[in-house]
């Protein structure tokens, strides 16, 4: 894994988030790097929710969105971003069939910016849509995508038993092998 590049080697989901604040410029080079992603006819289909804990509504109800089991790690948290995909392009009017594939390249920059810039970043599926498109007011000319934890890793010894045991665990990714077809 050497020949790997040193961002992506060292990205990692944690699930021990210190409570520290992200400074507001290291978010603003985040959404800067998901901007400059590729896209199908520059459509550029990803748009962002930025939740900061004590700033807002956002945050509550981004939070309030997560299943239990999201948010009993992701308190500790103190920025979520919910990603989004517009449906249609707005070049043809039609049907953007890689709307969803843009957005993730544009999560993609977004996750190697915040590894070069000592940030983790976890993202989840497991939260209820529906209500997140109620409380935030996404229309359906979006398709929700996932909910991001983003903040500094905290101290271990600060978590549960459980949460220090979920963070060490091994990294596993399939064998080149089991990824082609």
């Amino acid at each position: 894994m050497d020949h790997i590049h040193q961002i992506i080697r060292e990205r990692h989901s944690t699930v021990t988030f210190s409570t520290k604040a992200v400074e507001e410029e290291k978010l603003t080079m985040l959404l800067e790097a998901a901007r400059w992603a590729p896209s199908s006819y520059n459509e550029q289909p990803w748009r962002f929710v930025v939740g900061i804990k004590g700033v807002g509504d956002n945050y509550k109800q981004l939070f309030d969105c997560l299943v239990e089991a999201n948010q009993y790690w992701a308190k500790y948290a103190p920025v979520l971003i919910l990603s989004l995909a517009k449906k249609n392009s707005s070049l043809t009017l039609k049907s953007n069939k890689f709307s969803q594939y843009d957005t993730g390249m544009a999560v993609g920059n977004l996750l190697a910016q915040a590894t070069s810039l000592g940030l983790f970043i976890h993202q989840m599926g497991g939260y209820n849509v529906n209500k997140a498109r109620e409380v935030l007011g996404v229309n359906d000319e979006f398709e929700l995508m996932s909910i991001m934890a983003v903040g500094y890793k905290g101290e271990m010894d600060l978590f549960p038993d459980d949460l220090k045991e979920r963070e060490s665990k091994k990294r596993f990714r399939k064998s080149i092998d089991e990824i082609l077809i």
